[in-house]
């Protein structure tokens, strides 16, 4: 077969505390959407300032009027479950740059930002 030259790259389907960190640090050059999957009651428990509150049972109806397909989203939850859960959902309907923080609001808060409430 011929090279064409391209060199797709998909992002991993999980960001770790660290290289989420990094992104948001660097976000001056790249747009990142937090996307908080978890309840009313713990977001305002504990989240990453700048985070959008879609409970996981409300993103079906609301992800294509409220979020940019060719966006960089980086979905959170407490541990890191619903989340994937959410970016897996999201890849299979053409949010290819979704992805699932590892660990949740727990690992952020216990590796970048302990200020942020455990519970």
């Amino acid at each position: 077969m011929p090279e064409t030259g391209i060199l797709i790259l998909m992002l991993d389907y999980e960001i770790t505390t660290r290289q989420l960190n990094e992104l948001l640090v660097a976000r001056n050059s790249e747009e990142v959407v937090l996307l908080d999957v978890r309840e009313p009651w713990e977001f305002q428990a504990a989240h990453i300032q700048g985070s959008t509150l879609i409970p996981m049972g409300d993103v079906p109806s609301r992800a294509f009027a409220e979020l940019d397909p060719e966006a960089r989203i980086v979905a959170i939850c407490h541990h890191g479950i619903r989340s994937m859960n959410v970016a897996v959902w999201l890849r299979n309907q053409g949010f290819e740059n979704a992805q699932s923080l590892r660990g949740g609001i727990d690992a952020w808060s216990a590796e970048v930002n302990p200020s942020i409430p455990r519970y």
